[in-house]
């Protein structure tokens, strides 16, 4: 045997889903009575919920539930942490990408300036070495040089 529910112990309004016995609640007395002057209550629209935004707004947090997505309610303070860090990082991978691309310019001084280091460190050993020869080695490149000198100037 099956459960048969009777029309008339369910309140059967087509806007409420769930169906409420009327043995559970109250009848009002205003239901009997047929008085056409007699104003009766209504439900109140909500604005809100009957609001365009609103509903929009509903329906997508419904499928962000559906999906897993649940809003992010963090702190203002942590976001903004978390911006700082993110710029941070792009600036520091910038920088490093910049280093690496050097220009062709910049590259050729590079060789340039390591080349007078270079030239410049040899004049010093040189110097140092005349500076530590013996003077007998010394007067005699100067003898040499003089002789250079002699030689040179009467033929030019």
């Amino acid at each position: 045997m099956g459960f048969v529910l009777d029309a008339e112990l369910l309140d059967t309004e087509p806007k409420d889903p769930y169906p409420i016995p009327r043995k559970i609640m109250a009848e009002p007395d205003y239901i009997d009575d047929d008085n056409p002057e007699l104003i009766r209550p209504q439900k109140l629209i909500n604005p809100v919920k009957s609001s365009r935004n609103h509903q929009d707004l509903h329906r997508e947090l419904l499928m962000n539930q559906k999906r897993g997505l649940a809003p992010q309610n963090k702190p203002e303070l942590q976001k903004v942490m978390e911006k700082r860090k993110r710029d941070q990082v792009i600036k520091q991978q910038k920088e490093e990408e910049a280093q690496k691309k050097k220009s062709d310019l910049e590259i050729e001084l590079l060789k340039r300036q390591q080349k007078l280091e270079q030239l410049e460190l040899e004049q010093q050993k040189i110097q140092e070495e005349q500076e530590n020869a013996p003077e007998f080695v010394k007067v005699k490149g100067n003898l040499r040089r003089t002789v250079q000198e002699a030689t040179e100037a009467p033929d030019s």
